[in-house]
């Protein structure tokens, strides 16, 4: 065996899913970025949901087992069946709440079975906790955090969610923030950015970015835009469930040029041709579309969630809102002055660049995955 100072890490990454959103675009480039340092190996709570796989380079080393029974009944064969598969590990890292029964494996047979340490990723939540987080879920949280290495949020909403409702002390509590190449994103998008995309005369474009899940809201968007179809037009970029929902609310409005792109790679190619852009989830944390939007040059139109309004620049604070009638106003003001939207463009863009770089981001995670591996210099 090569000598463990120059052998690639071995690094299992237990997935709730896999489809592309903010969690796997992060992970993917870390392991981009990381190249031959690392063997990975993938594994989704959504058996089949790998659409993120496309956006892995083809040098890195990576495979997508099988058989690891991440979800499925409370049994403790089954989460000695998982912990067994991570002993051929060195360092596990786990996100969301889907990965969950992992991380309890893990602290049940950490001991005996003398596992490597786990890593939690927490992003965010799905619908179902978008209003009240679920009791149980706190307390399977709670126990199953108790032994893991370090807990990662990249927001400061959930790095309180995890002090109080978890009772994580704050030694094991890491808030990393999500960053982007933001020099990428300087670049003027070639016209034909987005295929098929046929602008409407005089219309400025609102533009977002999102898995098409019942949590993004987009419906929201459709109606807050639908107030002002004479002088916007809505682009969506990107995949999921609940598109047949949206384009059925964009025709039950009158939205007959709504533009659904699809699922597109490298935002920075396309995200320059937005006038506006726009987010109307339920439930945020620390998106990463904003942080591109904001890379761009763009003004943002925001539902209030997570850390969204301290996280655009300070002029553009009045325009994160509420509900869909704030979002429509919100949409409404920055459409009536082009002037506006210049300077919130502007402000913006210096925010990414001072706050929000992926180089803070990827020696943060070098940090401290390297420190996880006794091994402090292995992804420098």
């Amino acid at each position: 065996m090569a000598d463990a100072a120059v052998r690639p890490a071995r690094l299992l990454h237990l997935h709730s899913s896999f489809s592309l959103g903010g969690k796997e675009a992060r992970a993917i480039r870390l392991m981009n970025v990381w190249g031959d340092r690392a063997r990975h190996s993938i594994v989704s709570g959504v058996p089949g949901d790998m659409g993120a796989r496309a956006a892995i380079d083809a040098a890195v080393a990576v495979d997508y087992p099988a058989d690891v029974p991440l979800i499925g009944p409370m049994r403790l064969s089954r989460l000695r069946a998982i912990a067994t598969f991570m002993a051929e590990y060195d360092l596990i890292l786990s996100y969301n709440w889907g990965a969950m029964d992992g991380v309890v494996a893990h602290r049940l047979f950490k001991r005996s079975l003398n596992l490597p340490p786990l890593i939690h990723h927490e992003d965010g939540f799905n619908i179902d906790e978008v209003d009240r987080l679920k009791t149980r879920r706190n307390l399977y949280r709670r126990f199953g955090l108790a032994r893991v290495h370090a807990l990662v949020v990249p927001s400061v909403v959930l790095e309180g969610i995890a002090l109080r409702a978890w009772r994580q002390p704050t030694s094991r509590l890491r808030l990393i923030r999500n960053g982007i190449d933001v020099d990428h994103y300087a670049m003027q998008p070639a016209p034909d950015a987005i295929p098929g995309l046929v602008r409407s005369r005089g219309k400025l474009i609102v533009g977002t970015l999102a898995g098409l899940r019942p949590v993004k809201n987009i419906r929201r968007l459709v109606r807050a835009v639908a107030q002002h179809k004479h002088r916007l037009q809505l682009v969506v970029v990107g995949e999921g469930e609940e598109r047949d929902s949206i384009m059925r609310e964009a025709r039950a409005l009158g939205l007959d040029d709504l533009h659904m792109a699809g699922f597109m790679a490298d935002p920075w190619r396309f995200v320059g041709v937005f006038d506006i852009f726009a987010l109307s989830s339920d439930s945020e944390q620390f998106p990463i579309s904003l942080v591109e939007a904001m890379a761009a040059g763009l003004p943002v139109a925001s539902t209030d969630v997570g850390d969204v309004a301290n996280m655009v620049a300070t002029e553009n604070r009045p325009f994160i809102v509420s509900g869909a009638d704030g979002l429509a106003d919100a949409l409404g003001r920055l459409a009536a002055d082009e002037g506006l939207r210049r300077h919130l463009g502007a402000a913006n863009r210096a925010r990414a660049e001072r706050d929000f770089t992926e180089r803070a981001m990827v020696d943060a995670y070098a940090r401290l995955y390297g420190e996880a591996l006794a091994r402090p210099d292995i992804f420098r």
